[in-house]
């Protein structure tokens, strides 16, 4: 072979190896950048998600651990807000239904039946708004959807019909009767959700205390005590809320669903 043939031949090698590198390279420069986006699009995602937690965590749970609180929406009637404090909202039973008496019933849920008892002189309002629901089956068929399992804050709340802390009855409803001056809530208790500094936020929702609780006041009070639960809650507290909270926490959905099978009072 000449050795022009032979530099000719040396020379096309060293480009064809110049351009398998400069393929590689480029491979390579796609791919980090492509690790880059993909690590910007990551972080974005994890900042939305933790936003969106701490969204829900509000409006679900209120301002903070230790109020058991939620919203109360319908296609009717807006969300109360603080602003809407010293007003009732939508078509609030009256009052006056209550008799000014002491009703008793049974609150089953997984086919546990709890005795109760609701104090109409007390809480009149309150009580008469459940007397009202329990009539027309409202909560039959609900969720109890929040569970609490803090050493001094141990609250089971059920009520809502969208099972998600967000739902209603349509209307809600104030002002705050019978609430403690202390901040306690003996086992047993039996008291309305409603949200943080809005004492015209009463609805469907309410909390069986399964364990002495404290529960400090806000800006509204306290909540609403209707009652409390006479017997069966040691059952309930082997069937669902020993069980715990979804994911080990302390504040959240109960392992265990607890629906409600019926509710009756007389």
């Amino acid at each position: 072979m000449s050795a022009k043939k032979q530099n000719d031949r040396e020379a096309r090698q060293a480009r064809e190896r110049l351009r398998a590198y400069q393929a590689r390279q480029a491979v390579h420069e796609h791919a980090k950048k492509r690790r880059v986006r993909d690590n910007v699009i990551a972080g974005i995602v994890v900042v939305v998600v933790l936003a969106l937690a701490v969204v829900l965590q509000l409006t679900y749970f209120g301002a903070g651990p230790g109020k058991p609180v939620a919203s109360h929406t319908s296609s009717s009637t807006p969300t109360p807000t603080p602003a809407a404090t010293g007003s009732n909202q939508g078509d609030v039973p009256s009052k006056s239904l209550a008799d000014g008496r002491t009703w008793n019933g049974t609150l089953t849920i997984n086919g546990i039946p709890l005795g109760v008892s609701l104090d109409g002189a007390k809480a009149p309002q309150a009580v008469s708004s459940m007397i009202s629901l329990t009539q027309k089956k409202f909560f039959d068929g609900t969720v109890c959807h929040r569970l609490t399992t803090g050493a001094d804050f141990k609250v089971l709340q059920c009520g809502d019909p969208k099972g998600d802390g967000t739902g209603g009855p349509g209307y809600s409803f104030g002002p705050i009767e019978n609430a403690p001056a202390d901040g306690k809530y003996p086992t047993g208790t039996i008291a309305m959700a409603r949200q943080s500094d809005n004492a015209y936020s009463n609805g469907s929702q309410f909390f069986i205390v399964y364990g002495d609780t404290t529960i400090p006041s806000d800006s509204a009070g306290g909540y609403t005590v209707i009652g409390k639960v006479t017997s069966g809650l040691d059952k309930l507290e082997s069937a669902v809320t020993d069980k715990g909270v979804q994911g080990g926490g302390s504040d959240g959905k109960p392992v265990v669903a607890p629906k409600i099978d019926s509710f009756t009072l007389q």
